[in-house]
């Protein structure tokens, strides 16, 4: 199967980043012939700062190299390093209608939040369409809040098809399993819009001390937490945890006499091992940038080989080209 999805380069990738999707992308490369782009086009919706979406997006390289991404089972590289997305992303906007855009939730949402409607963010599913839909894929990993931007591409697939005759493989979703909610330093699911994020890449002190100001409730150190699956410190403790770790932390929570302290400071540790090794790996990769760009350069020519494909069969079919 052809698997495909993006990660847009906005910030550090986080705890929630990690096991909400990039470590189910490195699982799916096993097995699948699988798609990963970093989506830089998409993020000019939110950063206007040349500098940052550069340095962003090599540092979700170097983030995603270092996680487990294998460039000889996955073709990872950079959106605008396929110039032929854009192309089909025209051919796409000149036959979806103004009605289908309108009702996607994350254009009205973000609208609601006061960011600027401009065309950019109001036509993001149709580039988003064009990025599934050149490369035949047939999978799209996302979260649950993602999956009317997959209906949306088979929306408009199906009515190039109809328009033009069969052109497009029409993509199913696959919602990630741990998408639901990793929680954040406050509670709520961990988001960069949040503020209450905890990076994958922190240095040990700075994760540490973020995990120290992970908020708790009142609760006295003596009364027993049966309700502890609830409890979003234990939660997080929980990603990283053992088996074992995890009933004995269930066991202390059950019994009561502890404090929170104690629990955030098992849960630094865990994270500070769980990551160690991607950290190593990292540093490795940052101290090579020439190879980091090497398999950039190696996934663009990659993908632009599918890309082209797909875009001259959408031209032929819609007549632009013989």
């Amino acid at each position: 199967m052809r698997v495909l999805s993006g990660i847009q380069p906005t910030g550090r990738f986080h705890w929630g980043n990690y096991f909400g999707a990039i470590r189910q992308y490195i699982d799916l490369q096993h097995g699948n012939d699988a798609y990963y782009f970093i989506a830089n086009l998409h993020a000019l919706t939110t950063i206007r700062d040349p500098a940052a979406l550069r340095q962003n997006t090599i540092d979700a390289a170097l983030d995603l190299l270092a996680l487990g991404l294998n460039p000889s089972k996955a073709v990872l590289f950079e959106q605008s390093d396929v110039p032929e997305v854009t192309e089909l992303t025209w051919l796409l906007m000149s036959i979806t209608p103004m009605g289908l855009l309108e009702r996607c939730v994350s254009y009205k949402d973000k609208v609601t939040k006061g960011l600027a409607a401009d065309v950019g963010l109001f036509t993001y599913p149709v580039l988003m369409a064009a990025d599934i839909l050149i490369y035949d894929s047939e999978i799209v990993p996302v979260g649950a809040d993602q999956i009317q931007h997959i209906e949306v591409a088979r929306d408009i697939a199906g009515s190039f098809n109809h328009l033009f005759g069969e052109t497009f493989v029409l993509p199913k979703y696959k919602v990630l399993e741990s998408s639901a909610k990793v929680p954040g330093t406050d509670g709520e699911k961990m988001s960069k819009s949040y503020n209450n994020t905890i990076e994958i890449f922190d240095e040990p002190k700075a994760m540490r001390k973020k995990v120290m100001r992970i908020t708790t409730d009142s609760r006295p150190m003596e009364q027993p937490k049966p309700d502890y699956e609830n409890d979003h410190l234990y939660q997080l403790y929980s990603l990283f945890a053992t088996d074992a770790q995890r009933n004995e932390m269930a066991a202390l929570y059950q019994k009561g006499n502890f404090g929170y302290g104690q629990v955030k400071t098992a849960l630094a540790d865990a994270a500070e091992q769980f990551f160690a090794s991607f950290r190593s790996k990292r540093a490795e990769l940052a101290a090579d940038l020439l190879k980091v760009q090497a398999i950039l350069t190696d996934g663009a020519s990659r993908a632009r080989k599918k890309a082209g494909e797909v875009l001259l069969r959408a031209q032929k079919a819609c007549g632009v080209k013989r």
